[in-house]
């Protein structure tokens, strides 16, 4: 890895591995997500709900562990 690449890969901030919880919920989130990519386990439009779901969640997350403001407001 040279040192372009690592520094990019640098956000300011604790480090993620300080946050033992935050990092067993990421990675209980990706078991899960890996455990289902081969199972047809909802319809294509489903599935996409449920995508654009976690893309908020994990935005939440990220303004959260960074130290952003309130929690954003939850969708139903």
């Amino acid at each position: 890895m040279n040192s372009t690449a690592s520094a990019s890969n640098h956000h300011p901030g604790p480090e993620r591995r300080q946050n033992p919880r935050l990092r067993e919920l990421v990675d209980e989130m990706l078991a899960s997500i890996r455990a289902a990519a081969n199972v047809s386990l909802w319809t294509p439009e489903e599935r996409s709900h449920y995508e654009a779901d976690m893309a908020r969640i994990m935005e939440s997350v990220r303004s959260q562990a960074l130290g952003g403001g309130a929690k954003p407001a939850r969708q139903q």
